[in-house]
């Protein structure tokens, strides 16, 4: 009887550390699943270490290990997307290959979608990240949650099975800069939850650092709401109706205490300070819409590839 295929899809930067143990515990993970085979996709993101070598060695021992190899550094999303749309299999496992997602739920995973799940996501109860950036994260789900029409679920990476109905929906997209998680919400399918701890990094070092954090949380939340933009309008209404109370009130003292009221440059300054601000920031939003819609209509690719191995 033919077994079933499943696509386990990872994204690499330099992991050379990690990429040998993650590839055994994805194997060891399919000889206790009975009636399923995998392939395993790598999408390298221009590694500087030796994760290329690595990954050429796998495929020359195995031939389900299949990697691509990317021009330059196109980012977690592309990268990612890219490698998905790629997967042959009747449902796909996307992931880290850092070893922070546990290739071991693959079998809560595929168990829960043999139930009949569409999408089975890995949300994080407990991880390593400091204090502060926990907070900051919760921060930004809620304001995400306040605004977005279709909101992403909390606390997780896109670390999950995916059936192949939701893979076919991802071929649809036209966007060169995706925004998983949300296209995720977008999509309107029910996520059953797995949740797990997410363990520290056995070797190596994050790529992501403060500011790759805050362009990732940018792209979610111009990619999810236009509130923003609402708010800059919003804000400039309610600018002016203050300014025109404002002077109407000095205006009146004025004509009341004409000798004696000195109005002086302090209230105008702090006024024109004020103003310039709250256009100054809103200037800066619209901007990062304005850039959002330019990287949709260049239709550029995902990413350009240098080479694939066994694919």
């Amino acid at each position: 009887m033919n077994s079933k295929l499943i696509s386990v899809v990872a994204g690499c930067f330099n992991e050379e550390a990690n990429l040998r143990e993650f590839y055994q515990r994805v194997v060891a993970v399919f000889t206790q699943l009975p009636g399923y085979d995998f392939e395993l996709i790598v999408a390298d993101n221009d590694s500087q270490d030796r994760s290329r070598e690595i990954l050429r060695e796998l495929g020359g021992e195995d031939r389900r290990v299949k990697a691509i190899f990317n021009a330059r550094n196109f980012g977690p999303e592309r990268s990612g997307m890219n490698a998905i749309l790629q997967a042959s299999g009747l449902a796909v496992v996307c992931l880290a290959s850092d070893l922070q997602n546990p290739p071991e739920m693959i079998a809560r995973f595929v168990r829960e979608w043999e139930k009949g799940h569409k999408i089975v996501g890995a949300v994080k109860t407990k991880t390593e990240d400091s204090w502060e950036l926990r907070l900051l994260r919760k921060i930004y789900y809620d304001v995400v949650a306040r605004m977005s029409y279709a909101t992403p679920l909390k606390n997780f990476t896109g670390f999950g099975l995916y059936d192949r109905q939701v893979i076919e929906q991802f071929r649809r997209l036209t966007d060169t800069d995706p925004f998983f998680r949300g296209a995720i919400a977008e999509m309107g399918y029910k996520i059953h939850r797995v949740y797990f701890e997410q363990p520290p990094r056995k070797g190596g070092r994050s790529s992501y650092n403060l500011l790759r954090l805050i362009d990732h949380g940018i792209l979610g939340l111009i990619s999810q709401s236009k509130v923003p933009l609402r708010l800059a309008t919003l804000s400039g209404f309610a600018c002016s109706v203050i300014s025109f109370l404002i002077g109407s009130w000095y205006l009146l003292l004025k004509m009341i205490h004409w000798n004696e009221f000195n109005l002086g440059m302090a209230p105008i300054a702090v006024g024109l300070f004020m103003l310039a601000s709250v256009q100054l920031f809103f200037v800066g939003v619209l901007g990062e819409y304005i850039g959002a819609i330019f990287t949709k209509v260049s239709s550029r690719p995902l990413v350009i590839e240098e080479e694939r191995i066994n694919l």
